[in-house]
């Protein structure tokens, strides 16, 4: 197991500090609270590294206390100067659009702030999602009527929220509609196996629902970008295009998918040939007709009919 160095440095600069905040929220967001993800990184400490054993059990708790010590000084300094900012100075003005990662006094003393400096709410290049026109349904295609067509990343752009695909992934963007900017603590975010629910703190969300099909929670993450967040998701059957994220949400048409725009090409000559094979019998079964197993079948059959004239097959039942 590891070895660990009671003589860490005390305090790393700001930049150090925050190296690795995308992979502690990504771990705090599968958590209930502090006290269970506590409990996770002592328990990795214990199963992982010599913590416990590899030094007197005084000097580990000691260890563990100067650290909470030295970050709750610097907690409690930066509320006070925080406080006597905001009690003093001028309202900031907007910082350039960045990404950020998860703020809960953010968005509460914005929201109430009439003086606070508004910022432009992102805007959606590509306009809501339509029904594929009738008159474009090819034949076969009567299924379809009432579908949305797809938007240029396989999927569908709605009021409050849209999504692109590829064959393994999804990403999901919910615009946050607010006049201030919004950091990561200010939202509330749940990325469950089978509903994801994205909102701000004290605030109606602004989509919650059971989704289409089950997703790898492990793989989830989630960031702001530009009051817009921006949840990615890894599918567990990936071999499959989802119609829509949320149940009962308008469905697109997924014969109308154009694999390419999908990374189908990247994938091996096995894969790609059994992801081929499923979307073809997905639209044959869309349309009412047999599958590429049905049609090798009659195939098989015919030719046995062909080499057997002699025999009657007119009462046979074929299914």
């Amino acid at each position: 197991s590891s070895g660990i160095n009671a003589e860490w440095p005390l305090r790393p600069g700001v930049a150090s500090e925050e190296k690795f905040d995308s992979m502690f929220l990504h771990i705090a967001q599968q958590h209930e609270g502090i006290a269970p993800l506590l409990d996770t990184f002592f328990g990795f400490l214990r199963r992982k590294t010599d913590f416990y054993t590899g030094v007197e059990k005084a000097q580990a708790k000691e260890l563990v206390l100067k650290h909470f010590n030295q970050h709750l000084h610097v907690a409690l300094q930066e509320k006070m100067n925080k406080e006597k900012t905001d009690r003093y100075d001028p309202p900031p003005q907007p910082e350039p659009a960045s990404i950020e990662e998860i703020t809960t006094e953010g968005a509460k003393a914005l929201g109430e702030s009439p003086s606070q400096p508004k910022e432009k709410v992102r805007e959606e290049n590509e306009p809501l999602s339509k029904e594929i026109e009738e008159e474009k349904l090819e034949e076969g295609e009567e299924s379809e009527k009432g579908k949305l067509l797809p938007n240029s990343g396989n999927g569908a752009n709605y009021e409050t929220y849209s999504f692109t695909q590829t064959l393994e992934e999804l990403e999901i963007r919910v615009p946050l509609k607010v006049d201030f900017k919004v950091k990561s603590k200010d939202c509330k975010i749940s990325i469950l196996e089978r509903s994801i629910t994205v909102g701000l703190k004290n605030q109606e969300p602004i989509v919650k629902g059971e989704i289409y099909n089950k997703i790898l929670t492990d793989e989830a993450m989630w960031v702001l970008d530009n009051n817009c967040v921006v949840v990615t998701v890894e599918k567990f059957n990936k071999v499959e295009w989802w119609p829509t994220i949320f149940k009962g949400d308008k469905e697109i048409s997924t014969r109308k998918i154009q694999p390419e725009n999908s990374k189908l090409g990247d994938l091996d000559g096995e894969t790609r040939s059994m992801v081929e094979k499923m979307m073809y019998d997905q639209r044959q079964k869309a349309a009412g007709l047999p599958t590429s197993d049905d049609q090798k079948k009659a195939d098989v059959m015919k030719k046995f009919m062909d080499q057997h004239p002699e025999m009657d097959f007119s009462k046979c039942k074929w299914g």
